[in-house]
């Protein structure tokens, strides 16, 4: 996975993963959790995302196998778990998203992803196994399962800080906030995956202990339409 920073696509317009690939955005995330996308709008913008030459993944709130395999048929690089705090979830999310024997997908070959039947089988599995899909989770609780056992099988341990931070209860003592991001870094590190977290801005992120992110996304589509509506009829932004 290549490090670099994120956009999240919460609205349904191909504009706007053509314009976070021409601000040099890494990836885009396709947002099926807070957003009111459907699949279908979630598997056009990653396939216009695509057309691009911009990957995108998916967030989804929950594992959903059936759903998973749909949207990695049609092209998306990887998938995004919210509120991950059991073991038995990471290890759904990877038989979800892995051919054995690594986990339990099943395999078709007509879909985006295997171009229709024009790759064999042998070729497609070869190609899924060298780069498989990213799987990140969020971790946005301060009660979950042992962290570096929890991520030790996925690609990214991401900090939902805005959810993590409620949970702590609000408002909460930025240093009790930090330590727990630190928490969550440190455990990446020793399950030897990247770190990842969201901020509204690239200048939040040293406040929110993101400094040192590997996958940072940084704000969101509709976020950043309200600040620019807001700007220009000459509301400040909280």
């Amino acid at each position: 996975m290549t490090a670099g920073d994120v956009h999240l696509t919460e609205l349904a317009s191909p504009d706007v993963v053509e314009l976070a690939a021409a601000a040099g955005f890494a990836f885009v995330v396709v947002d099926l959790e807070h957003s009111t996308l459907t699949e279908q709008r979630a598997v056009d913008l990653v396939r216009h995302a695509d057309a691009c030459g911009l990957p995108a993944l998916v967030r989804v709130p929950e594992v959903d196998a059936a759903a998973v395999n749909r949207l990695l048929e049609a092209g998306a690089a990887g998938i995004q778990l919210s509120m991950l705090t059991r073991l038995a979830q990471a290890e759904a999310l990877v038989a979800a998203a892995r051919f054995a024997p690594a986990g339990r997908r099943s395999v078709s070959l007509a879909n985006r992803a295997a171009r229709f039947g024009a790759i064999p089988l042998a070729g497609f599995l070869r190609a899924e196994q060298d780069d498989p899909p990213v799987l990140v989770g969020q971790i946005e609780t301060a009660r979950t399962d042992p962290l570096p056992d929890l991520v030790a099988a996925l690609d990214v341990c991401f900090v939902g800080s805005t959810d993590l931070a409620v949970d702590l209860g609000l408002p909460a003592d930025p240093r009790v906030l930090r330590a727990a991001v630190d928490r969550v870094r440190d455990a990446a590190r020793s399950a030897g995956v990247a770190f990842g977290g969201w901020v509204p801005a690239r200048s939040a992120a040293a406040d929110l202990g993101l400094s040192d992110a590997d996958y940072l996304v940084v704000g969101s589509d509709l976020q950043m339409l309200a600040a620019g509506l807001r700007a220009a009829a000459g509301e400040e932004t909280p």
